[in-house]
């Protein structure tokens, strides 16, 4: 191997492991936490969960859920009941109870019921 394409090699490695070493682990920024019953009610009276694009439900400190959905608005109601978060949401989809998984502002509702969490952002309404 000529010295230049050493050179060129180890300009690259340097440049490569330089580029790891900047980027948070992939692990770290989805740490996320179970929160209890006493957490959840703490954390999402007077908020907002959102995807902040699609839809948003505002937790009012009265128990009301109110829910906006591609520009259509409904009611509803939420409770904590044996450390999850409950949703009442009449005919509308999303009801039911969820574990509440926390990770910066990052909220993940997981039930039984699907493999997939619903995902949104939490902030102050």
């Amino acid at each position: 191997m000529s010295s230049t394409t050493k050179k060129q090699l180890a300009a690259a490695t340097t440049a490569l492991l330089g580029a790891f070493a900047f980027q948070p682990p992939a692990a770290a920024e989805q740490k996320f936490q179970k929160l209890t019953g006493a957490q959840i009610q703490a954390k999402f009276s007077g908020m907002e969960l959102t995807d902040e694009a699609h839809w948003g439900e505002v937790f009012e400190r009265n128990g009301t859920l109110t829910i906006t959905s591609m520009g259509h608005k409904s009611t509803g109601k939420w409770r904590i009941q044996k450390d999850q978060l409950c949703l009442d949401t009449g005919n509308e989809p999303g009801g039911g109870c969820y574990e509440v998984w926390l990770s910066g502002r990052n909220v993940e509702l997981r039930n039984r019921t699907s493999s997939v969490p619903v995902g949104g952002c939490a902030s102050e309404t």
